[in-house]
């Protein structure tokens, strides 16, 4: 093992003991924050404590930060005490990348610098703006004189965070692009959702621009909409988000799982079932279901890890391989997910147990499989050479 993979192996180790410690502590009072549904102040001060917001970075000899893996691990540990947090934290990670899908390398290094020097924590998203569904109001627009206007529904820490990444439309052209905002800026308003089923604490709403300027450093780049001509490192984006929240949703299962086996352990808040048998059977098929999750995520957490340490340097090829990992992954997890939940929810009545099936409802697609199903046959009968294990390819042909 080299000195750099000495390196990034400690500060895993590390990240990940002080996620337990955050879990742990979040475990304590998860059913009473849960049910106040207050904005995620006191949560997101843990966090910051914690120092966990500021270490998606390359690993460095001081131990100071850690890579894709061990992010997603940390993630994963999260929200198996709290999914709210967990997709905060997670949505964080991703957004705090923005800067190396879309921008440059340079301005990249100037913003992920300041960002861990003053503890940023990032909000925002970059899918395809438009009016928001309430009230079609319109959605983010960018001026010629780089001023921002509009409205945009934002999944997490709308009160709490330092700086957003979202799409903007250019007024004239139309011409979408990826832009860092103040948040703190007087004229970002916000309005946080208060009627939210599942994953309450996230701090969702809705953010207001009001004439906001932006520096022309701050425009990143291009959004990038089509996968065939958006550079493979920039249409990452998508995929990434889908990878973390399937992260998010395979711990509140496996967070849900453990904590109905602690109660049937101690014979407490137990629903009378017909027997053992079916007992095990329910704890068996949930505990195959999530392991085999476990592993398919895993396997495209590598992928995605490979895929974002190529950088510029990432191919079509290696792109799309990285995406069918991540499909996959996410179907999966849906599945085992919403299996887990249904049979917690029959196995015991304690109190605040349905915070785990509520938060699944929230996290995972509820559509239908059918176009993703058909999207990873596509990609396994077109693209892929040999057998399934071939996904994911290390690398391109001819690189």
């Amino acid at each position: 093992m080299g000195e750099a993979e000495v390196i990034t192996e400690a500060a895993g180790d590390f990240w990940r003991r002080v996620a337990d410690e955050v879990a742990d502590d979040l475990a304590v009072d998860a059913i009473e924050r849960d049910r106040a549904g207050k904005p995620p102040f006191d949560e997101v001060a843990r966090l910051r404590e914690s120092g966990l917001p500021a270490v998606l970075a390359p690993p460095s000899p001081d131990g100071g930060g850690m890579g894709w893996r061990d992010a997603c691990a940390v993630v994963r540990r999260i929200a198996a005490a709290d999914g709210s947090i967990g997709e905060l934290l997670g949505r964080h990670y991703v957004l705090s990348w923005s800067t190396r899908f879309f921008g440059t390398p340079e301005r990249a290094a100037a913003l992920e610098a300041r960002a861990a020097r003053e503890q940023w924590l990032w909000a925002g998203a970059t899918g395809t703006p438009g009016p928001l569904p309430r009230g079609g109001l319109p959605g983010p627009t960018l001026t010629p004189g780089l001023v921002l206007d509009g409205h945009r529904a934002l999944p997490a820490a709308v009160d709490e965070a330092d700086r957003l990444v979202l799409d903007a439309v250019r007024a004239g052209t139309h011409e979408p692009v990826v832009v860092v905002v103040d948040a703190r800026h007087p004229r970002v308003g916000r309005d946080p959702s208060h009627d939210r089923l599942g994953q309450r604490l996230t701090g969702a709403g809705t953010v207001r621009f009001d004439g906001v300027p932006v520096d022309p450093a701050d425009v990143l780049g291009p959004a990038g909409r089509d996968e065939d001509t958006t550079p493979p490192h920039t249409a990452l984006a998508p995929h990434a988000v889908g990878l973390m929240l399937t992260q998010v949703a395979l711990g509140v299962a496996e967070g849900a799982l453990a904590e109905a086996r602690d109660l049937s352990r101690s014979a407490r808040h137990i629903r009378a079932l017909d027997d053992d048998a079916d007992l095990l059977l329910a704890y068996g098929e949930s505990a195959l279901a999530l392991h085999t999750a476990s592993a398919v995520t895993d396997r495209a957490t590598t992928a995605m890890a490979d895929a974002l340490a190529a950088g510029r340097g990432l191919c079509h090829e290696q792109r799309a391989d990285t995406a069918a990992q991540v499909a996959m992954a996410g179907t999966v997890t849906a599945r085992a997910a919403r299996l887990t939940g249904e049979r917690v929810l029959a196995l015991t009545d304690a109190d605040g147990i349905d915070r785990f099936w509520r938060n699944v409802l929230a996290l995972v697609d509820r559509g239908p499989a059918g176009p993703t199903m058909r999207a990873i046959g596509d990609h396994y009968l077109n693209t892929v050479r040999g057998g399934a294990s071939s996904l994911p390819r290390p690398g391109c042909d001819g690189e």
